[in-house]
């Protein structure tokens, strides 16, 4: 019973990269006009700020995602090695 719930593995990824997209949007169109940056698009700024804040986001996502598989146990990636290394040949 000490696995955690699925749901709050999903919040635990999604909460603080919807944060951080939120912080480096305010950041990055501070510092680059959506006009600029959009100029070969006819996109609104409100477009802009929202395709940049889910490309964040998408970007803070695969991060944490990454951090929570890099933060498993080695056992449970040598144990599937173990298990199928320890077959007798009859």
């Amino acid at each position: 019973m000490n696995e955690i719930p699925k749901t709050q593995k999903i919040v635990a990824i999604l909460w603080p990269s919807f944060i951080t997209a939120g912080i480096a949007t305010i950041l990055f169109f501070t510092a680059f006009d959506p006009n600029v940056v959009f100029v070969d698009y006819d996109i609104s700024r409100v477009g802009a700020y929202s395709i940049g804040f889910f490309l964040f986001w998408i970007f803070g996502a695969t991060t944490a995602v990454s951090t929570c598989f890099f933060l498993r146990p080695c056992d449970s990636f040598n144990q599937g090695k173990s298990n199928s290394s320890t077959g007798t040949a009859s």
